[in-house]
């Protein structure tokens, strides 16, 4: 599952606001804040549809590589 840093990461790569991602993956603003802060504990399938929408924007969620998780943007257009 991908992680509040991943989110944010992801979120500010595009420079979408958490209101403009939040949209995108179906959820409130006010729920999205919580899980980038951490203090929420999402349901996977919340975490899913947030990944979906910056996947879908253009990002890919990295394995641990050393450092842990990570996030960079796509290269190209969208497949």
């Amino acid at each position: 599952m991908i992680t509040p840093q991943q989110i944010r990461g992801a979120r500010a790569m595009l420079g979408l606001t958490q209101a403009d991602l939040a949209k995108a993956a179906g959820i409130s603003a006010t729920a999205l804040n919580n899980i980038e802060r951490g203090s929420a504990d999402p349901k996977a399938s919340t975490l899913l549809a947030i990944q979906k929408a910056l996947e879908a924007a253009g990002v890919i969620f990295v394995a641990e590589n050393g450092e842990g998780p990570g996030v960079r943007l796509r290269k190209g257009p969208a497949t």
